[in-house]
């Protein structure tokens, strides 16, 4: 990488990536994991058109099913598209050259898969997972609740072995690294353990490859032996390592990212920051056809109450039932009205209140402390109110600072931009994915002079300033 950002630019539609000819490890001018992600990531785009997060996280898993012995928990790769001919299942065949163990199958029984998964410890590529979810449903119930206890170490699955009257249970090991190719979305449960690659049809400007496999396999052969002697030398630091993961991540997407961010934390140079960009750019995007109702509503409600601190119900309702992006313009007779609303949103403690304006007493949503809680606990963060920067040990809580007297809305909302533009993600020394090892490259911002690790956040430090802060 030669201090450039992996990926940087992508690759011309009309090249086609040359890896190098070397054996064993690789040479002394880059790290033996960033060169070796960076040759992966480049094997994987001769053939398959994808966006520099979605090959960020391949690059990354494919290293992780090397080193599953140091994981505890294990992301799917859920393969999707919206139509046939995406490169779903040619992805597939790209990833078996690659990764540790692989079992390309297209379909499976569910007891075939728990003995196959404990005795051999496979990578799975399942393909046209779609036929075996919607088909029979007592294979796709079994298949799903496999693949719900499968991506943490220690879930397992009980089935029925041994004839007649000898017949016992016995629980199988489900944990295996595993990705899933198939037309539309997987189940809620499954999906939400998975890393979303959705493909699109390739457009005829886009220039790949042709896959031939024995000289494509010929070509892997070298890196699939720097994966495992890589996987050797690394599973000692992997299992002990710890890595920050990006707020933005729920619980089980960060859970899930974990053992990709700790192999990006060892690669160093540019990958820990575009590894938690990828994260949060594939695992923190919207999908309203698996996001419930409430949560439309709380979405759609934060919006109407942006710059303003309550709104009439019937004002809402006709800002919710005018969008076309979200589903109530066609409930019932004229859409969504007050009474549903208002039991749609009472789960999460939001509740209408009335309040007197002049003659007038108008029923809608006031934001309160309660409203404010709803908003951080089921919504990711708002663009316009980008989450603050986590408090170092030192500093009072926020109700203990004396912040004066009550600033004007305007000026509130010319501070918030103006912080949004001073670091896009990771803001602070607190923030910087290797606290420790870093501390020494920390210094302060170019503009607000708080410290920054500008390894980490190169852009974000005033590298004129003379001296080290540690």
């Amino acid at each position: 990488m030669n201090g450039e950002s992996p990926l940087a630019g992508g690759l011309p539609n009309n090249s086609q990536p040359q890896l190098s000819a070397r054996s064993g490890l690789p040479d002394a001018h880059q790290g033996p994991t960033s060169g070796l992600l960076d040759d992966v990531a480049e094997f994987i785009r001769r053939y398959v058109v994808l966006t520099d997060a979605q090959l960020v996280a391949l690059a990354l898993w494919v290293l992780h099913t090397h080193a599953i012995e140091a994981a505890q928990t294990t992301p799917y790769i859920s393969v999707t598209s919206a139509e046939k001919e995406c490169g779903k299942t040619r992805l597939l065949e790209v990833l078996e050259l690659l990764v540790a163990r692989p079992w390309f199958t297209g379909h499976t029984s569910a007891a075939a898969l728990a003995r196959k998964t404990e005795a051999v410890g496979p990578t799975l590529l399942l393909d046209e997972s779609d036929a075996a979810f919607k088909g029979d449903k007592e294979y796709a119930e079994a298949l799903r609740g496999l693949l719900n206890s499968g991506y943490r170490r220690g879930g397992k699955t009980t089935v029925c072995v041994g004839q007649g009257a000898n017949i016992n249970t016995r629980d199988f090991s489900t944990f295996a690294p595993k990705a899933i190719a198939g037309i539309g979305g997987l189940p809620d449960t499954v999906a939400s353990r998975s890393i979303r690659v959705q493909l699109k049809r390739r457009t005829s400007g886009e220039q790949i490859q042709r896959f031939r496999r024995a000289t494509a396999n010929t070509i892997a052969e070298g890196v699939r032996e720097r994966l495992a002697h890589w996987a050797e030398q690394h599973e000692s630091a992997l299992s002990i390592a710890e890595p920050l993961t990006p707020d933005e991540l729920g619980d089980r997407a960060a859970e899930c990212w974990e053992p990709l961010l700790a192999i990006a934390d060892l690669a160093r140079q540019e990958w820990p920051v575009t590894a938690r960009s990828a994260a949060v750019e594939l695992s923190t995007r919207g999908d309203d056809a698996r996001t419930s109702s409430g949560v439309l509503l709380l979405g759609a409600l934060r919006a109407a109450l942006h710059g303003r601190d309550r709104v009439p119900t019937d004002e809402l309702l006709a800002e919710i039932n005018g969008n076309d992006e979200l589903p109530f313009g066609d409930w019932g007779d004229g859409g969504l009205n007050g009474r549903r609303l208002a039991a749609l949103l009472k789960p999460y403690e939001v509740r209408p209140r009335k309040w007197r304006a002049g003659d007038n007493t108008p029923r809608g949503y006031v934001r309160d402390a309660k409203l404010e809680d709803a908003f951080a606990r089921w919504l990711p963060p708002s663009p316009q109110e980008p989450p603050q920067a986590p408090q170092s040990a030192d500093e009072p809580p926020e109700s203990a600072r004396d912040h004066g007297p009550v600033a004007d809305v305007a000026d509130v909302a010319e501070s918030q931009d103006a912080s949004a533009t001073e670091s896009p993600r990771y803001s602070y020394a607190t923030d910087c994915v290797r606290p420790n090892g870093h501390a020494e490259h920390h210094r302060p911002h170019a503009h607000t002079g708080r410290l920054v690790c500008h390894i980490c956040h190169p852009q974000d430090v005033d590298l004129g300033h003379a001296g080290t802060v540690s």
